[in-house]
């Protein structure tokens, strides 16, 4: 069954190529020119992904980006014209996005990372993950099946890089894994040059799961190598 894609994208020209090329890659595609028009197709279409354009007339991306995952965990993928700070794609990762891209998207590189993002959102379809492993203890329980997080028993949303992240952590709890590890594993292939990546969403994921985000309990920094996941003895 092809993959739904909706494109919130008011630049028409932009909006209609990148139509036809998802349609001639099989998938299925809805496009909106406003935010407004972006989050009613949004509920109408129910798409599996949603690529989303930054400066939007009526609503911007953020606002729509923040709105759509008040209602859904499915991967966004934003677009914006200009250079990415680490501080943008903060801002981003608050609001729920899972990926920038800069304008003009290069079709190779644009294709492969909504393959990732796809297959990210399937959390088991890689053969290399290892059998779903939940955690629980007083303050934090993950449970990998249900792609459900509780701090203290109140759940906390996730994006669905930040849970495949955590997932990683847990299955691999007490190992150290590879800043290259990290990239292959959640990630995917397409991304094992964009080294900035595990320390972003690292840093982003602490401030969900973590009592303190100065001293971290559970993902310890081994520094120049990786994280290491530490469980909590349960209580």
């Amino acid at each position: 069954m092809a993959a739904r894609i909706l494109i919130v994208e008011d630049n028409k020209e932009m909006s209609r190529l990148l139509q036809l090329d998802m349609k001639r890659n099989g998938y299925e595609v809805a496009t909106a020119a406003n935010g407004v028009e972006g989050l009613r197709l949004f509920q109408e279409f129910k798409p599996d992904l949603v690529v989303l354009d930054v400066a939007l007339p009526m609503m911007n991306g953020l606002t729509v980006c923040q709105r759509i995952r008040d209602l859904s965990d499915i991967p966004i993928l934003m677009m914006t014209a200009h250079a990415v700070s680490e501080e943008q794609i903060a801002e981003g990762l608050n609001v729920g996005a899972d990926e920038y891209m800069i304008k003009p998207l290069r079709n190779l590189e644009f294709h492969a990372r909504v393959r990732a993002l796809l297959r990210r959102a399937r959390l088991n379809d890689d053969p290399k993950d290892k059998t779903p492993v939940n955690y629980h203890d007083a303050y934090l329980s993950v449970d990998v099946s249900a792609r459900r997080v509780c701090i203290q028993g109140e759940e906390v949303r996730l994006t669905p890089t930040e849970f495949k992240l955590l997932a990683t952590f847990i299955q691999h709890a007490g190992e150290v894994l590879t800043f290259q590890q990290l990239l292959e594993r959640v990630w995917g292939y397409e991304y094992t040059t964009e080294h900035h990546y595990p320390r972003i969403y690292v840093s982003h994921l602490r401030r969900k799961i973590e009592p303190d985000l100065k001293n971290p309990t559970y993902i310890h920094n081994e520094y120049g190598i990786g994280y290491r996941f530490i469980g909590q003895a349960p209580h």
